[in-house]
């Protein structure tokens, strides 16, 4: 910093890509700070060093940093300022501050430079951590595969065809994708780029005759560049979109969603620019029904895994007195019971197997040298999923050890509510997501509680787990593009969580369908996709109303028919305990 005189630096946790999960290459902020959780953002200064994140990482982020140097700041918290605007008021006139344009969306980019009001100037062109870190990990060079078309319901060429029929519509000549999964699904391909998310890095560069896509050509093999050349997809270095960005005239137009390409590309471009939601982000997370159809095969798959490996679980708990049980054997069980699947590709995000006090940290992640011993009496929280040749899935479910005492069972129960509130939900089509969200947290709130997290957000189709541009938050601004649509999947997880003592979440995917169509419009509700028993040994039956009962029995009746054929012995044991009728 000193030496390129700088005054501070900003470092997102971005890649050129703005993806969730990073490839190790672009994990920075963990390189730097110690933290491991999945999102936060730092600022290094000539004198100190700051790292914001939001309260699903508070109690994780205080332990992680302590004697590194680093300043945890909480998000959401009125009397920290978030860190644009901490940037803003710290820096002074003439100073300058560094950020690898590269990480910085052209929104982030924009509302910076707002806020800086030209007194400071904002350098992009610095990688200010890749000159200090030695053995910094390579880019991934994995292979790239098809995604079979009678998995994605429809061709690459379709789909290309659908996207410049929006570019004609808006009045761009070209358009650019730099969004992982947007690229994978329109071009039905997969990677492994990205810890849990099926994707590859490249970017797309889409005009009326070709596209373009910027990857490492040596991960394709022959036959797939032809496939690509078939359908008018030529194949450039990965590092040469500035180059091709450069080319075009002032007589172009320039198609970027602003929150999914960094302001290094968008800013490189003499073209004019166009800035709006990218057509693949809306078009992916509205499912088919071949899409669908696949889908529900993968719930029933993974239905079926989990009713073996909660069978394991409840004998292992059952002996935890002659063998040790830990969060981490938790984490390896469910993942080989899904692993007995050839339609397995691996989990789709980080086990969370929390017991007691770590449950109350929603995004906790046992680790080698960090993890609890399953022992005495308590909650566990299991949230988990796996990526498959035909579907995502995201599912948690509470399990009691030993004991539970009265005010656990009543957190159980107020959750379930909630989740079930939310499941039975009929709502206006093309409602803005977030405002259904004060369903599911209603009966929280008549006690006097609530969560942090969203109750929901989008789930890709094989693809990352979490996918916009839905969200249930009602602390999520609100914008068109939220508005809920049939085929839209979404997870469906309330929680509640205890600081110190133990953490409650239990959730389903459920996918928006056709509800009632009448003179006041048209309707939607949730079809439930999730196929594995609620442990009711965690709830207060007698709370539960009658309509609360039915729910329960219609869903368990439903998961038995659906899963009792796939399952033999301990696992089919476990089934037909766990969906056990309620008397109503």
């Amino acid at each position: 910093m000193q030496r390129h005189g700088v005054d501070a630096c900003l470092m997102p946790s971005a890649d050129p890509h703005l993806s969730e999960y990073l490839p190790e290459h672009w994990q920075i902020r963990r390189w730097l700070t110690g933290f491991t959780g999945s999102v936060g953002t730092v600022v290094v200064t000539q004198v100190d060093a700051h790292l914001w994140v939001d309260s699903r990482y508070w109690v994780q982020a205080e332990r992680e940093l302590a004697g590194s140097g680093f300043e945890l700041r909480r998000i959401g918290v009125a009397t920290d300022p978030g860190p644009l605007m901490w940037v803003s008021e710290f820096l002074q006139n003439g100073q300058c501050l560094a950020v690898d344009g590269r990480t910085l969306s052209l929104s982030a980019h924009a509302q910076l430079i707002s806020r800086l009001a030209d007194r400071v100037s904002v350098r992009l062109d610095l990688d200010l951590p890749g000159e200090i870190w030695d053995g910094r990990p390579n880019l991934p060079a994995q292979p790239i595969k098809r995604w079979p078309d009678e998995l994605a319901g429809r061709s690459r060429a379709d789909k290309l065809a659908m996207l410049r029929e929006q570019m004609i519509g808006k009045g761009a000549t070209h358009h650019l994708v730099s969004s992982l999964d947007d690229i994978a699904w329109l071009l039905n391909l997969r990677g492994s780029d990205v810890p849990f998310n099926p994707v590859f890095l490249a970017h797309l560069l889409v005009s009326a005759d070709e596209a373009m896509l910027f990857v490492d050509q040596s991960r394709l093999d022959a036959e797939l560049i032809d496939s690509l050349r078939i359908d008018g997809v030529s194949v450039a270095p990965y590092d040469s979109l500035p180059h091709g960005l450069r080319i075009l005239s002032q007589t172009d137009t320039l198609w970027v969603d602003p929150t999914r390409v960094a302001s290094a590309y968008a800013l490189t471009s003499a073209a004019k620019r166009i800035e709006s939601i990218n057509f693949s982000t809306l078009a992916k997370a509205c499912k088919d029904s071949v899409e669908l159809d696949h889908w529900r095969e993968v719930m029933a798959v993974d239905g079926a895994a989990l009713c073996e490996f909660f069978a394991w679980l409840d004998d292992a708990i059952a002996k935890r007195h002659e063998q040790p049980l830990t969060e981490l054997m938790i984490d390896e069980q469910v993942c080989a019971a899904r692993a007995k699947s050839d339609k397995f590709l691996g989990p789709s995000f980080a086990t969370i197997a929390a017991f007691n006090a770590n449950g109350a940290m929603p995004h906790y992640r046992a680790t080698e040298t960090a993890y609890a011993q399953i022992e005495g009496n308590g909650l566990l929280l299991i949230d988990s999923g796996g990526q498959y040749l035909g579907g995502t899935t995201d599912i948690t479910r509470m399990v009691p050890v030993g004991d539970l005492t009265a005010q656990q069972i009543c957190d159980c129960t107020l959750v379930l509510k909630a989740m079930i509130a939310l499941s039975q939900l009929q709502f206006p089509k093309g409602i803005a997501a977030p405002l259904i969200d004060a369903v599911a947290r209603a009966n929280l709130w008549q006690h006097g509680l609530d969560y942090g997290h969203g109750t929901g957000h989008g789930v890709g189709y094989g693809l990352n787990v979490h996918e916009g541009p839905q969200v249930l938050s009602y602390r999520a601004p609100i914008h068109p593009n939220m508005a809920l649509q049939p085929g839209m999947v979404t997870s469906n997880e309330p929680g509640l969580y205890r600081p110190g003592k133990w953490g409650v979440r239990i959730e389903n995917l459920v996918c928006a369908q056709p509800g009632d169509a009448n003179e006041f419009g048209e309707f939607l509700r949730f079809e439930t996709l999730t196929l594995c028993p609620i442990d009711l040994r965690c709830i207060d039956l007698h709370a539960l109303t009658t309509n609360e009962r039915q729910w329960v029995n219609d869903y368990h009746s439903h998961v038995r028919q659906r899963l009792a054929p796939r399952l033999e012995e301990r696992g089919l044991q476990w089934l037909v305990e766990r969906t056990e009728r309620l008397p109503l």
